[in-house]
Parts: C-alpha cells; sequence; structure tokens
C-alpha cells in the first residue's frame, strides 16, 4: 500500500461544527524501534502489547471559518497548553495532503491522560492516536459515503505515525505490528497491522506493571536519540538483531515459551539502551534505581521461579511483564522489595488491552 492512497479525492458532504471524543491507550514494545528515516518510518520493525488502563482521552470542537491558515488551541487537563502547540503545527503540516479539510476549520483539542502527565509513559503514543481518530471521525463525516472500519483504523494509524512513530502501535490491539517483516503478511513501515498468528493462552491478559524510578523530563529526547542513529557505529547490526529477534518472537508468542520469551524481550531493552550508550554523543537514559530494580528482578525470578521479565522504554522507568496468574505474587514482590525504589514509592498496574474507542 503506498502513501497515496490516504489522499482523499474529494468530500460529498459538510459539516459546519461539531466535536468528536476518542480514547486510545499507550503501548509498551516488545521489541523496540530506533532509528527511523524518511518521515516518521522505522529503520527496523517493532512489535507491542496494547495497554488498556494508561490511556489518553482527547476531544476535538471544530468549527468553519474562512482564514487560510491553521487556527487551534491545545487544552491538557483543561488549561491552555501552548507548549505543544508547536508539535501539533508540524503535524497538521505533515498530514494536510492526506486531511485537506484542516485549514477551514478552528480547533480547540482537549486532551487528559489517565496517568500523571510527567510519569515517563509514553503519552505521545495514545495522545496522537486519539488526535488522528478524532481527525479521521470527522473524515468519515465528510466523505458521505460508507467507509470500512478497515481502512479508518489503517489510515488512523498512518496519520497517528505522522506525529509520533509508537502512535500507530496505539490505535488497535492487543499486539501490533509495525514496520515491513517478510514473515508477517501485509507489515509496514506506514502503519501498524494487527499480529496475524495465533497466540498461545500464556499471553492471554498479560499484566504490565510501569515502575515510575524518575517522573522527569528526559536528558534527550527519544527525537535525538533516533537521529543519533544514523552515524552509530552498531546501527546495522542493531536493525539486523531487531528483525532476527521479531522472527523468533512469531513461534514463541505461538507456542507459548515464557523463557524464550524473557530472553528476547530483556535483551531488546537492554539493546536499545546500549545504543545510547555507545552513540555519539553517549548519553544515559537509566538512573541508579533502574539497574537496581532490574537486579532485584533477576534474584527474584531464580529464587521464585517466577515468568516476569522486565523491559524499558527510551527512559528510566521499568516495566514489569507478567502472566496473569503469577499477578498476586507479583505484587507483594512490588510492594515488598520494589516500591522503595520507586519515585514517590509509585507505581501503576496495566495490562494487555484492544486498542482506542470512540466515547
Amino acid at each position: 500500500m503506498q502513501s497515496t492512497e490516504f489522499i482523499p479525492k474529494s468530500y460529498s458532504k459538510s459539516i459546519d461544527e461539531g466535536s468528536f471524543t476518542w480514547q486510545a491507550p499507550s503501548n509498551i514494545a516488545l521489541v523496540k524501534y530506533w532509528g527511523k528515516y524518511g518521515e516518521q518510518l522505522p529503520k527496523n520493525p517493532s512489535i507491542s502489547f496494547t495497554l488498556t488502563n494508561c490511556h489518553t482521552k482527547s476531544t476535538v470542537t471544530f468549527k468553519k471559518k474562512k482564514s487560510t491558515d491553521f487556527e487551534f488551541e491545545v487544552f491538557l487537563e483543561g488549561h491552555r497548553e501552548e507548549s505543544f502547540e508547536p508539535k501539533i503545527r508540524k503535524f497538521f503540516e505533515r498530514v494536510e495532503q492526506y486531511l485537506p479539510f484542516l485549514k477551514e476549520y478552528e480547533f480547540k483539542l482537549e486532551t487528559s491522560n489517565s496517568f500523571p502527565h510527567s510519569s515517563g509513559i509514553a503519552s505521545s503514543a495514545s495522545g496522537m492516536s486519539a488526535l488522528a481518530l478524532c481527525l479521521m471521525s470527522l473524515e468519515r463525516t465528510l466523505t458521505g459515503e460508507e467507509m470500512s472500519n478497515a481502512y479508518f483504523s489503517k489510515k488512523a494509524s498512518f496519520l497517528a505515525r505522522l506525529g509520533s512513530g509508537s502512535a500507530c502501535r496505539s490505535v488497535e490491539g492487543d499486539l501490533i505490528v509495525w514496520g515491513k517483516h517478510p514473515l508477517i503478511e501485509g507489515s509496514s513501515d506506514l502503519f501498524g497491522t494487527n499480529f496475524p498468528f495465533a497466540v498461545h493462552d500464556n499471553f492471554k491478559n498479560y499484566q504490565d506493571t510501569i515502575l515510575l524510578v524518575d517522573k522527569g523530563e528526559k536528558s534527550v529526547s527519544s527525537t535525538l536519540g533516533h537521529e543519533l542513529m544514523h552515524n552509530h557505529p552498531f546501527a546495522q547490526q542493531r536493525f539486523q538483531q531487531a528483525n532476527d529477534n521479531l522472527s523468533k518472537l512469531v513461534p514463541i508468542l505461538e507456542n507459548g515459551n515464557l523463557s524464550a520469551f524473557i530472553e528476547i524481550v530483556e535483551s531488546e531493552a537492554l539493546s536499545l539502551h546500549a545504543m545510547m550508550l555507545t552513540s555519539t554523543p553517549n548519553f544515559i537514559l537509566m538512573k541508579p534505581n533502574t539497574l537496581e530494580i532490574i537486579n532485584r528482578v533477576l534474584i527474584f525470578r531464580k529464587s521464585s521461579k517466577s515468568n516476569i521479565c522486565f523491559t524499558l522504554d527510551a527512559g528510566a522507568n521499568v516495566h514489569l511483564l507478567y502472566p496473569e496468574v503469577e499477578k498476586d505474587a507479583v505484587f507483594n514482590f512490588i510492594k515488598k522489595d520494589l516500591a522503595k525504589f520507586c519515585k514517590n514509592g509509585e507505581f501503576i498496574h496495566d495490562q494487555i488491552g484492544f486498542g482506542a474507542f470512540q466515547l
């Protein structure tokens, strides 16, 4: 599929004003994407669990206007957030050819998170996917024709990617692939796609507890981190590693081999941060408490025969992944041994989810 297929031919209907509201989840990558090319395209494929409790709710209110520029205001938790507006303008500029009505309306964008904004969870993924879905609801109204749900979701994922790469994995669920991979038919660099194979019961209702080690702004943004992969000495090896790990994960997700799952997921997390440590300039996003938690997880897993594992995004916080049957044991472990390494003792319990929905 080519990006030109998302350019509408014309609109047969008109609407003067209205609003749409969507709730979209965050996600946690099992195989990480790090490094991009072109316009928000991934240098390697990734696969993620869609989450449930960590989500963004966005309302887009619109009204016809006569000026020929983008007009919008952004509100976070009920308060005007002008610092977000340059990013939204850039997003509008990127997607205008795919949503040519954007300059015909003035917009009020209202967004709120179910988790603390500064908690280090990828709010850009849930936020940009929720915004893309609201805009797609407006486009579906303007087309005046039946738009299939498959096309609606695919274009929403395509648009969300242009706002934040990983946002394309937050439209649907529960396992989403982004990036072309030879084993996964229909996979694309342009949008996220549902994992097409059977998934073992071991991975149904999988749990994710996010340990909030650091809630401050990262010392190096993900955008800059991706750019540093262009001249990274190990970039090609990393891209090949991600492809190979996704190939290995396909049968693992089908056969339910938890120990093999753990090996890949933890390797991916550490490889991501190894790229940061070996870039020029290099940088470290993990904190001392990140390493303390990881060490304690490894000790707990060995002593208890648990199937708990850790993964990391581009930050200091630790995601603990584990089967639902181990929930009580892991909760006790977190409260007893890990909560003290979290900022103000804070952590968030989440689990696998099935994508965004309209409110």
